[in-house]
């Protein structure tokens, strides 16, 4: 894979993990209420869910999109209204995305506890289905062999959410008081919902 087609790989997907969700928050959570090293457990889990997700994703729209090569165009439309919706609704604190204003979670759990409502998060994530469905085909080369270029890419991705999940447990606590206030609460899913837009645009028309 060309260094030029990394460095619009990485700082995109990059931004995709970063964004508050699901699994960013549960790992903030889990990083006040556990701590980091244990939150690891969870991690992993997360980790091989979202492997699991983008590969099915991809594997589902490249053999749509070699059946149907117009398809291609018309689901980046429909790929970057959705992010433009997603966006929207993070704006105005709403949706599955949005930083919710309190989380708890027992701290009573076990590795393998963890592990699973890591995997279960992220495979039931619908942010990442559409994340992965939307925005890895675009990077894949049709004149390339499929498999090495998925082994890079996915493990890019999983490095990428490992990174970003130790950012958000490491920084919790801080993260916590700054969250304790609720229009600093509204402030972020704007600031990331204004982001998620832009994304979206980018997707759906460049």
């Amino acid at each position: 894979m060309s260094l030029a087609l990394l460095s619009v790989f990485v700082p995109t997907f990059f931004f995709v993990s970063i964004t508050p969700g699901m699994c960013m928050t549960l790992a903030m959570t889990l990083g006040i209420t556990l701590g980091v090293r244990r939150t690891l457990w969870m991690m992993w889990g997360e980790m091989l869910g979202v492997a699991l997700v983008a590969f099915l994703a991809v594997m589902g729209v490249a053999t749509l999109m070699l059946a149907y090569p117009g398809f291609f165009q018309v689901f980046k439309w429909i790929g970057g209204a959705y992010l433009g919706y997603v966006g929207i609704q993070m704006w105005r604190s709403k949706g599955r995305m949005a930083i919710p204003e309190s989380a708890g979670v027992r701290q009573t759990v076990s590795a393998a506890q963890l592990f699973s409502q890591g995997f279960v998060t992220a495979v039931a994530n619908p942010k990442g289905w559409a994340f992965h469905a939307a925005l890895l085909p675009p990077f894949i080369l049709a004149s390339q062999p499929l498999a090495p270029q998925l082994v890079v890419l996915l493990s890019i991705i999983v490095l990428l959410e490992l990174l970003c999940m130790l950012i958000y447990a490491s920084g919790g606590k801080a993260m916590r008081v700054f969250l304790q206030q609720t229009h600093n609460v509204r402030l972020m899913n704007r600031i990331a919902g204004s982001l998620m837009v832009g994304v979206g645009i980018w997707l759906a028309f460049f």
